[in-house]
């Protein structure tokens, strides 16, 4: 039989970066620029500003990346879970050989409007008051029981349950099942918040529930409340973002901890709360403080109550011995005044003693200083004197006579120290050092 003979065809050896940028140029032929709507996953943003993160669906999942430049232009911060639309280029990193969307435009998608009711609802609420902070409750720290709301086959039910059995096994946990997900879901989370209210302290009261409390269909009394549910999209959590189950909360007789979807997740309900926790299982975890916790402070408390009465007890006993010792002995106490009047009589005699000792010290100090300070006053006075008759002779007018100046005086005795005192033929008297001299004006002179 003939076989035709088929002519053998060399495959064309690639560099492996020639073929990746023979691929990224088939993409951008074919593809670019591209629309993609998915699922946010992985989310980061770069100290540089550029955004790297990866878009999936049920069937697939495409890395990408929004560099700096276009970053800038977003209107909301994207978080993981949340479903986009962006727009960009397909092309090939080449450093790793992945296929990579350049994007440079992202919306959201699915979500748009649901965002926007969530913002004019949380607007709303907040001009009534229901966030303000002065009307949030502290959590009791030992409740008698724990009011839950979550669905039947919810995952957060079971994380609820097993950390409170882990921490507080004692505390009754009252759960009351409600839809989280779906059309009806709001109206059964307010009537699930309702018939617990019954079971707190405001709704069991009254004298008309005094029977129901003695009846064993009685109820510990609810002290908080958890309201839970797993994560998901804003769609799923959406029964949170009521305004009735918003007032519904708001006016809890006990305090409310919501603890619905993940950490970055936030409903209407979070905010009307008394407290958010980022998790069903974080909720559990703020409302029941471990049993050791509370074994440790009786046992604490018991110790230091034991220590207390000890204490007491050694007092009161020490009271007891000095009561009955002076009471079986007074004339213990009669020497013992005794030897304290004798202690105090030598003090005194010391004292006295010691006094006059010190005063005779001085007397002799004194007396050997008193000869020497009156010798020292005597020349003092003499120094002063001395001074004294110096200045004085100083101011002898006989002393200005002897530099040959003369002392006038007319035939009264009075001073002549101007030529218009006298007239010739006036008889004067000149004074001079040695004696006086009588003159006769003959002529006077300007």
């Amino acid at each position: 039989m003939f076989e035709p003979v088929i002519p053998q065809v060399s495959a064309r050896i690639w560099q492996v970066g020639a073929l990746c940028r023979a691929i990224a140029d088939a993409l951008q032929a074919r593809f670019n620029p591209v629309t993609v709507r998915g699922e946010l996953t992985g989310f980061s943003r770069a100290a540089s500003g550029h955004c790297y993160f990866s878009m999936k669906d049920e069937s697939g999942q495409l890395r990408c990346a929004m560099f700096k430049r276009a970053a800038t232009s977003l209107d909301f911060a994207p978080r993981d879970g949340e479903l986009v639309e962006v727009t960009g280029r397909l092309g090939v990193y080449e450093a790793r050989g992945d296929l990579q969307l350049i994007v440079e435009r992202m919306t959201r998608a699915g979500q748009g409007n649901l965002f926007e009711q969530f913002l004019k609802l949380k607007a709303k609420l907040e001009a009534q008051g229901l966030f303000d902070a002065a009307r949030k409750r502290p959590l009791p720290p030992m409740p008698r029981a724990i009011g839950l709301v979550t669905s039947l086959g919810a995952a957060a039910l079971h994380d609820v349950v097993t950390a409170l059995q882990r921490r507080v096994p004692h505390i009754p946990v009252v759960l009351v099942p409600a839809s989280v997900q779906g059309a009806n879901a709001s109206s059964e989370l307010v009537g699930a918040l309702s018939k617990l209210y019954l079971l707190t302290q405001s709704g069991q009261g009254s004298e008309a529930d005094l029977a129901y409390k003695k009846s064993k269909r009685f109820k510990p009394v609810v002290d908080v409340i958890l309201l839970v549910r797993g994560g998901g999209a804003m769609e799923d959590l959406w029964a949170f973002n009521d305004e009735a189950l918003a007032h519904t909360i708001a006016s809890s007789p006990v305090p409310v901890v919501c603890g619905v979807g993940h950490e970055t997740d936030f409903t209407i309900a979070d905010f009307v709360a008394d407290l958010r926790a980022p998790t069903p299982t974080a909720a559990a975890e703020l409302v029941a403080q471990p049993q050791e916790v509370w074994l440790n402070a009786l046992t604490h408390m018991a110790q230091r109550m034991q220590d207390a009465l000890t204490r007491q007890l050694d007092r009161q006993s020490q009271r007891l011995d000095g009561a009955s010792a002076r009471l079986g002995r007074p004339s213990n106490r009669v020497a013992e005044q005794q030897l304290r009047l004798a202690a105090s009589g030598q003090k005194l005699q010391a004292g006295l003693r010691h006094a006059l000792a010190r005063r005779q010290l001085h007397l002799d100090h004194l007396a050997v200083q008193m000869p020497q300070a009156l010798q020292r006053g005597m020349q003092s006075q003499a120094q002063r004197l001395a001074r004294a008759t110096l200045r004085l002779e100083l101011l002898d007018p006989h002393l200005v006579l002897q530099r040959g100046y003369a002392w006038l005086s007319d035939d009264q005795g009075q001073t002549v120290s101007s030529r218009q005192q006298i007239y010739v033929g006036q008889a004067i008297t000149a004074t001079l050092a040695d004696g006086a001299v009588d003159l006769t004006v003959v002529n006077t002179q300007p």
